[in-house]
């Protein structure tokens, strides 16, 4: 099917996942479920769910030295996060990736439920569709996310520009920051297609990252075109 119904924690989505390393099967469930809760259960397509999603990791051979599971736990945690990814891409009739990451915040799951909803805003994707640089769209998707954030603290990036400093706008070449928005459209897929969005909300400690897509044309000719 099409990248379509994708959101945590339902996503319409089956993920199987192989290792030749014997490692403790308690061991390895927690360490699936932290690779999956900043992976698959931060990508979202267009905010709507299904009624199934499966991730599964199959770990069988020689038992790995005990030095070594800290390596495995990351690159397990790299696998996901690049399948994650991916599904945000070919999200149907997207154009581009959208990565948000929000530092500053008092823990990881706020950091990305508040990355996560900017994601999934409406107005955000169709700005990033229209390669318009709407701060003010994304700042209104932070501040309803449910996460904390102080809002004279506010710095907000969009690639490598930044559009808002201390809680206040900075003048910025919008010329420029759309540009920067219609080359990632353009830009080879999975390389330099992605449009990085960066806010940092506060002083805590703790930042969290999700992926999205932008919201086109195609994906409504796509989902209004056919029935079930």
């Amino acid at each position: 099917k099409g990248s379509g119904m994708i959101h945590p924690d339902m996503a319409t989505m089956l993920a199987f996942i192989t290792c030749d390393a014997g490692v403790d099967p308690q061991w390895w469930q927690r360490t699936l479920q932290a690779a999956v809760n900043r992976s698959f259960n931060a990508v979202t397509v267009d905010g709507d769910t299904s009624t199934n999603d499966t991730v599964l990791a199959f770990a069988a051979g020689a038992p790995l030295p005990t030095e070594h599971l800290p390596r495995l736990a990351h690159g397990l945690e790299r696998l996901c996060c690049d399948l994650a990814r991916a599904i945000a891409r070919d999200g149907e009739g997207a154009t581009c990736l959208l990565e948000v990451t929000v530092s500053g915040a008092a823990t990881a799951a706020e950091a990305r439920t508040m990355a996560r909803t900017i994601c999934s805003s409406s107005l955000v994707k169709t700005a990033i569709h229209g390669r318009d640089p709407n701060w003010g769209r994304i700042v209104a998707a932070a501040g309803r996310s449910g996460a904390p954030l102080d809002p004279d603290a506010l710095a907000l990036w969009i690639g490598p520009h930044q559009v808002l400093k201390d809680g206040r706008p900075l003048a910025v070449d919008r010329a420029a920051v759309g540009r920067y928005l219609q080359e990632r459209a353009a830009g080879a897929y999975l390389q330099d297609d992605c449009v990085a969005i960066r806010l940092a909300v506060g002083a805590g400690p703790a930042s969290g990252s999700a992926w999205g897509c932008d919201l086109s044309q195609e994906y409504i000719r796509i989902n209004a075109h056919y029935t079930t």
